[in-house]
């Protein structure tokens, strides 16, 4: 009863926490309603680019400027996502389409070259309207021959191309080992599209996107500080005039930055407008990996299945109904019931993994379904990030709980020092890695650097706030009362035969983690492409369902193989079972390499150490996880078949 009170009182902390957080898809925030002549504010984020993984400030290339450049307020996911945002110089009036020349820079060499740099690094800028991130209009032909409009984040801060590009609008030489010269997008086209309804007075803003154009603009007569009386040459603006260059070889430069407006009615409702943006194209290649993971579950949970039960009741009927003299003779499970439940090496690591492993599930669980059910709206930006730090943190009752719980049934006595293991160990490795690597992102003065203050933040939720849960839960964890075991231990040790190659313990756990991977493959490659090439993933209901799909494939694949290793008098399965699943995280890693080199584009130290360091860590995390998943499985397992057969 103190177990269900503990869990009753876990999901109110959880329930209390997640549900104010501005939580619902539709979108998030209340609407607004903009009268014509209102200003619209265009707010800047940062420069991305998937090249070197290293976000900046967008202020951090000489950008025109307001008077004055005010922070926004960012909560810990935006921080952590490396954003920074920021008001910006733009003048947009509701339902006004103009052109306006934003500024004049002079730039020095040093600058020419850092902006020829950032443009052959690919880089993108990200800007915000009304919550709506600026997006780039691409159009995508379908497997059906059916072609579909979709939007990449941000817009490009330039292009390369030959020296004597006759076009603003060309994006990228043909081969693109070539040299070729740095052009600017210096002009911005804003299409903003709006709906207007009776039932609300004024228009509301329900898409965002950006035409980047290179001009190189020709004025007039002198240059005047007074803009409105500029006198353009280069007007209209269009792909058909010669683009801006920016090279290091022709030293410094002057750039004239231009916007101009353009407004769409569109019947897009408010609710919806984030629906484009989300758009994943074609998702029939969801179906088919949910499909074809269903389908493998399906088979390998009947072969489980006849096995278990055929096998099982063959067994347990020999074992109940031979004579005591004759079961000498036998070979089998029931042969190594005195030491099944020996307790395994380092039994106070093996409890501290398990529940960091539960803390770690329950996070990933609840932060899956409640993006599914839309109460992590994408409106609200580092809305999903927060709730997953803030989920870690709460679930850290769970976590004391099963670890003091298991830590006591395994014989163990210092149950502080597996309650300080538990807090500590996983949670500071991943630390300490992100710590190392926050120097790169600081020596490269990447915005992606955690600021002190932040690092301090997160040091506050993990000591003042998980560390205290986990004791807490340790508490209730160890005074619980444990269930009688099903057989009796004995004092000698059996002593295991020789097995055959095909069950060592290496082969056997490598073989066991292909299951629990090929059940996500093809989900993961979404994952990663979201989070490395910077594309939209909402797509959780799918997720979900892999997740599932995960727990099911890694709880049979550890139960089959450690049945096979009970059946060969090999009882020491504790830390087989975790790590039979667990190695699922080792083809996640190897993956990630195959990724890397077919994938991407990095070339440079720091953003290689950067993508094999955050993947190092997430195949921690997945180790833990699915590692925990199997041991729990076969915990079960093992104690059900025992406490069915008759033992003297």
């Amino acid at each position: 009863m103190s177990a269900a009170r503990a869990w009753i009182a876990v999901l109110g902390v959880v329930a209390i926490a997640v549900g104010p957080a501005r939580a619902f898809y539709l979108p998030g925030v209340a609407p607004k309603e903009f009268e014509d002549g209102d200003r619209v504010e265009i707010k800047v984020n940062k420069l991305t680019s998937t090249k070197t993984q290293l976000p900046y400030d967008y202020y951090s290339l000489p950008f025109c400027r307001p008077a004055e450049v005010n922070n926004a307020a960012e909560n810990l996911g935006e921080v952590l996502h490396g954003s920074v945002i920021k008001n910006s110089p733009f003048d947009i009036r509701m339902g006004e389409s103009s052109f306006k020349v934003l500024c004049r820079k002079q730039l020095s060499d040093s600058e020419v070259k850092l902006f020829e740099t950032r443009i052959r690094e690919e880089y993108r800028i990200h800007m915000i309207m009304d919550n709506l991130p600026a997006a780039t209009k691409m159009y995508r032909e379908m497997a059906d021959g059916k072609v579909v409009t979709m939007y990449d984040r941000g817009y490009s801060l330039g292009y390369v191309g030959p020296a004597n590009a006759p076009m603003g609008g060309m994006t990228a030489l043909p081969d693109k080992k070539a040299k070729g010269m740095a052009y600017i997008n210096n002009h911005l086209r804003f299409v903003i599209k709006f709906h207007k309804d009776e039932s609300f007075t004024g228009a509301r803003i329900v898409g965002f996107e950006v035409e980047p154009l290179s001009v190189n603009h020709k004025y007039k007569g002198e240059f005047t500080e007074d803009l409105t009386q500029l006198k353009l040459e280069t007007v209209p603006v269009g792909p058909d005039l010669p683009p801006q260059r920016v090279s290091s070889d022709a030293g410094g430069a002057s750039i004239i930055f231009t916007y101009d407006v353009k407004w769409e009615h569109s019947d897009i409702r408010w609710a919806s407008r984030w629906d484009l943006y989300l758009y994943m194209g074609d998702d029939q290649v969801h179906w088919f990996s949910i499909i074809n993971s269903l389908a493998i579950v399906l088979l390998l949970t009947g072969i489980v299945a006849m096995i278990m039960m055929r096998t099982l009741r063959r067994d347990l009927n020999r074992y109940n109904e031979v004579d005591k003299e004759d079961l000498q003779e036998e070979s089998g499970w029931k042969l190594v019931h005195g030491d099944v439940f020996r307790p395994p090496p380092l039994p106070l690591l093996l409890a501290s993994s398990a529940g960091t492993g539960v803390q770690l599930f329950l996070m990933s669980f609840i932060s899956i379904l409640c993006a599914m059910l839309g109460f992590l709206s994408p409106a609200n930006r580092g809305g999903l990030l927060t709730a997953t730090v803030l989920l870690y943190v709460l679930m850290g009752i769970p976590a004391g709980y099963y670890s003091a719980y298991l830590y006591k049934s395994l014989k163990g006595a210092e149950w502080q020092k597996c309650t300080l293991c538990t807090a500590l160990f996983y949670p500071g490795v991943v630390f300490l890695l992100i710590f190392l690597l926050n120097f790169f992102m600081w020596g490269k003065g990447s915005s992606a650097a955690l600021p002190f203050g932040t690092m301090v933040a997160l040091l506050a939720m993990w000591f003042g706030i998980s560390v205290p849960l986990v004791f807490l839960g340790a508490f209730f964890g160890y005074k619980a009362k444990l269930p009688d075991q099903p057989v009796r231990t004995n004092e000698i040790p059996r002593q295991v035969p020789l097995q055959a190659w095909y069950m060592q313990g290496a082969f056997n756990i490598l073989m066991g983690g292909i299951l629990p991977f090929g059940a996500i493959f093809i989900e993961l490659f979404f994952i990663m492409t979201s989070i490395w090439l910077q594309r939209f993933y909402y797509v959780f209901g799918f997720l979900m369902i892999v997740l599932l799909i995960l727990v099911i494939t890694c709880s049979e694949i550890s139960i089959v193989l450690c049945y096979f290793q009970l059946c060969n008098e090999d009882y020491h399965w504790w830390w087989r079972a975790f790590l039979t699943s667990g190695s699922s995280a080792a083809y996640l890693f190897l993956y990630s390499i195959f990724y890397f080199v077919t994938k991407l584009e990095i070339e440079k130290f720091v953003s290689g150490l950067l993508f094999f360091g955050y993947m190092a860590i997430a195949s921690l995390i997945f180790f833990v996880m699915t590692g925990t998943i199997g041991f729990y499985a076969c915990y079960w397992f093992v104690r059900k078949i025992f406490s069915e057969v008759k033992v003297d």
